[in-house]
């Protein structure tokens, strides 16, 4: 297990886990989201394939709507 910060807070994962599966462990949807690792943003085209290491800080954008 690898511990990573999701929004400042530590989560543990499986070593070699990818974006995806980090996003289904805290139940993301990957609609309408912008993720960040390390003030890296990451193309959500390799969400898949992405490997999170230990203490990356992963940072999950959610667009919201206003008026």
């Amino acid at each position: 297990m690898v511990t990573v910060l999701v929004n400042e807070n530590p989560i543990e994962v499986e070593e070699n886990a990818t974006l995806s599966q980090l996003l289904q462990k805290v139940n993301t949807s990957v609609e309408g989201i912008a993720i960040a690792i390390n003030d890296e943003i990451i193309a959500k085209n390799t969400w898949k394939s992405k490997a999170i290491k230990n203490n990356d800080n992963v940072l999950i954008i959610k667009a919201t709507q206003g008026g």
